[in-house]
């Protein structure tokens, strides 16, 4: 048997919370829950969904295993191979390409010793080029694991990197300081006069 057709089954904590999360579409819908079944199971296995798992949710969801195999195979944050512990997945698309994503992927791939698509000896590192993340107003972009962190340059992207191979968890967002989506400099409402800010 491959190690993509391990046997699984829904544990009974893990039923519980498939529960909880098909509880929450109408009745008759359960196959709206597919994505956040995906991710469920997902986070079960470390990262990644076997075949197995996927007939699983098809079954639990009364779905046609081929729905969930389109579903899992199209949203690139559901995993169908092994991947690192530490997942980081640097946007390159137009946004962050304009504002320097080329030089934090080689600092990427300086930092962790691997290439883009590849993971790292030890198992602990994932490296990947995704399309748009969706936070263009803070490119570029890097999603490590849940968390996004936005405004970078090489030698931030290095730091947020060798933290996190110490064992720390920096903290994600604007590493510029910035709020949310506000400019980098000038007026941050429509009513402040550049001298307000």
């Amino acid at each position: 048997m491959s190690a993509n057709q391990t046997p699984f089954e829904f544990t009974q904590a893990l039923r519980s919370a498939a529960d909880k999360i098909v509880a929450k579409y109408p009745e008759g819908r359960q196959a709206s829950a597919v994505l956040p079944l995906l991710d469920l199971v997902q986070r079960q296995n470390g990262g990644w969904v076997t075949t197995d798992m996927m007939s699983a949710v098809a079954e639990f969801l009364d779905m046609s295993p081929i729905r969930v195999y389109e579903v899992a195979s199209f949203y690139t944050m559901i995993n169908l191979e092994l991947v690192g512990e530490t997942v980081v997945e640097v946007c390159t698309t137009t946004p962050c390409w304009l504002r320097g994503c080329d030089g934090i992927v080689q600092a990427c791939e300086e930092t962790l010793g691997i290439g883009l698509g590849e993971t790292s000896a030890d198992g602990r590192f994932t490296l990947r080029e995704v399309e748009c993340l969706g936070a263009c107003v803070n490119a570029p972009i890097v999603k490590i694991n849940d968390d996004y962190y936005e405004d970078l340059d090489p030698d931030r992207t290095r730091a947020i990197l060798d933290s996190i191979s110490r064992g720390a968890a920096p903290p994600p967002g604007s590493q510029t300081g910035r709020k949310t989506s506000a400019p980098a400099s000038g007026p941050t409402t429509l009513s402040a006069s550049a001298g307000d800010s």
